[in-house]
This record gives structure tokens, C-alpha cells and sequence, in this order.
């Protein structure tokens, strides 16, 4: 029971995926329905962004490094490294066909996508890191996405989608920063703040139920494409390869944030906070994104997960690594 009550949203996860594609065909309909997809995406980060408290967020502008040197991670270093690997796979005949180009502008979506509103300061506190930088990092990255990311693509995928800059960066802006702003806004009335921060774990709730939803409406998209298309050998190789690449990446941008910030002499917890912020992706974003750009939601549900496994991991190692007592210095 404690692990169902731990990992229901995988486990939900796994359940709206395989749902959505087995039943495609006849699900089809849900898929269509008018303004429901952009509903539920400016439902959740309204949700999301309500409970968060910017005055947590004071110190770490009067110490920007920390943040700075994620957001720059994130929205840099990951975008470019993400498009060489595609171009590099896609020399090899690793991503093949119209399912590896499909999964290629995945993976280059995924690279696009803000910082995650809600497991990067989660992990970042269970690791005894400094969560006020982390959520600056969402902050920013959300703040920013409605003209980063659409430039990112218009960079990296224009020649395989017909991407619009001009209207994406409205629907962004409409659908990402306008909920965010006017939940922020809302907070101003000191009841209502009250009340959504004593709120936080139901509130997350919610948002986690309209992110699944968004998910099974994304994969019967995806069920009924990949039903149109053969999967075969190749497909399953260019599958296993996205699987490789999105772990590999994410993987290896903790790793550099975190010794990037220890090389710049920051403490151990602003080091964890640029880690977990510089590596993790929003899912909500990614998942709007793939479906505008016409690409597959599975490098982004791939990632998502993959950053819920592997920042548990990293997460409790950090978290007995600061727990241990410092050796004890020669001749005391």
C-alpha cells in the first residue's frame, strides 16, 4: 500500500498511456474536442503556480548565481547538446522513418520545454538543497517559455515541422504565462494566499490529475498515428535509442550542474538546487508542445518519468551523503 501511495502517478501514468493507445480508434473523439487540451493546460499551471510564494524567492535574487547558472543550463547547454545527439542519430540511421522523425522532434521538444513546476524543488528539498533557487529556475524558464521555446524549435526543427513563430509564442504566452500571472495576482489577497499554500498537497493532486489527462488525450493522438505506421525492427530501434537518449541527457546536465556549481565555490545546497532544476523538464509544457509541433508525446512522457527515477535516486544519495558526519580532522 505505501508503495502505491508513493508512485500512483506512474502507476496512473503507465495506466492512461496504455488506455489511451490501446483504444485509439474509439477515443478518437476526446482527442477533437474543441479548446479542451489548451483548457486543461491553463487549468493546471494556474493550479500549479497559485500555491507559490515569492517571497521564498527574495534571497536567491539577491544571490542570482545559483539560479542563473540552471536556467542557463536548462534553456542552454540541454537545448544544444539535445539537437546534436538528434543530428547525430539521425546520420547513423538510429531514427528512422516516420516514427524517428517523429520521435526526433519529441526529443527536440523535450529540450525546449521550462523547468518543471513541481518535482524539481521537491527533489531538491528531499536532498537538503536550496528550493527557493529551484523555483526561481521554474519561475524564470515558465516566465520565458512562451518565446525560448518556440525559437529553440524554430532553430532546431523548423525543416521537419511547419512551425509558426508568431502564433506559438501568443498560445505559449496565453496558455503558460497568463494562468501563472493572474495566479500570482491572486495572492496579493492575503486570505486566498493562506489558503492555497495550507493547500499545496491537494493542490498538486489536482494538477498531477489534469496532467494525467492531458497525457491520455496525448496518447490517443499518438495510438492512432502509430497505427498508421509500421513499427517494425527499426521502429523499436529508434525507440530504444530515444529511450537512451532522454536518460543519458538528463542524467548527464545533473551531473554538470552539479559539479559546474562546485567548481564555482557554490554550497552543497545551491549546488543540489541547480542540478535538479538545470536537468528536469515540465511535463504539462512538453505535452502541449509536442502535440502543436506535430511530434511524438512519447520522448517527453519518457523523460518525465525517467526524471522521477532517476532524481529519487540522486535524491536519497544526496540526502545519506549530507546526513553523514564529517570525518574527523588528523590529531583532534
Amino acid at each position: 500500500m505505501s508503495i502505491l501511495k508513493r508512485r500512483w502517478f506512474l502507476i496512473a501514468l503507465a495506466a492512461v498511456l496504455a488506455i489511451g493507445m490501446g483504444f485509439a480508434p474509439w477515443l478518437q473523439p476526446l482527442s477533437k474536442l474543441p479548446g479542451l487540451r489548451h483548457l486543461i493546460v491553463a487549468l493546471v499551471l494556474f493550479i500549479m503556480a497559485l500555491p507559490l510564494q515569492a517571497s521564498m524567492m527574495l534571497a536567491t535574487v539577491r544571490r542570482p548565481t545559483a539560479a542563473l547558472l540552471a536556467t542557463s543550463i536548462n534553456f542552454g547547454l540541454l537545448p544544444l547538446t539535445m539537437w546534436g545527439t538528434v543530428i547525430c542519430l539521425q546520420q547513423a540511421n538510429f531514427l528512422q522513418g516516420d516514427l524517428g522523425e517523429s520521435l526526433a522532434i519529441g526529443l527536440l521538444v523535450v529540450a525546449a520545454t521550462p523547468c518543471t513546476l513541481a518535482s524539481a524543488s521537491v527533489w531538491t528539498r528531499k536532498a537538503g538543497g536550496n528550493d527557493a533557487v529551484a523555483i526561481m529556475v521554474t519561475v524564470i524558464t515558465n516566465l520565458s517559455c512562451f518565446i525560448i521555446s518556440p525559437c529553440w524549435l524554430l532553430l532546431t526543427a523548423s525543416r521537419n515541422v511547419n512551425l509558426e513563430l508568431a502564433p506559438m509564442i501568443i498560445k505559449l504566452g496565453l496558455l503558460v504565462v497568463l494562468p501563472m500571472t493572474v495566479a500570482q495576482l491572486l495572492r496579493i489577497h492575503q486570505p486566498l494566499a493562506r489558503w492555497a499554500t495550507g493547500k499545496k498537497p491537494q493542490l498538486s493532486i489536482l494538477s498531477q490529475c489534469g496532467i494525467l489527462t492531458m497525457v491520455f488525450l496525448g496518447s490517443i493522438m499518438t495510438g492512432n498515428n502509430l497505427r498508421q505506421t509500421p513499427i517494425g525492427l527499426a521502429g523499436l530501434g529508434s525507440f530504444t535509442w530515444m529511450i537512451i537518449t532522454v536518460l543519458t541527457i538528463h542524467t548527464a546536465m545533473f551531473v554538470i550542474g552539479f559539479k559546474a556549481s562546485k567548481w564555482g565555490r557554490l554550497s552543497r545546497p545551491d549546488a543540489t538546487a541547480v542540478g535538479f532544476s538545470g536537468s528536469q523538464k515540465t511535463l504539462i509544457v512538453g505535452l502541449t508542445m509536442a502535440v502543436e509541433a506535430g511530434g511524438s508525446i512519447l520522448p517527453m512522457i519518457s523523460y518525465h518519468v525517467g526524471q522521477l527515477l532517476i532524481g529519487t535516486l540522486i535524491a536519497d544519495r544526496l540526502k545519506r551523503t549530507a546526513d553523514q558526519p564529517a570525518p574527523p580532522r588528523e590529531g583532534v
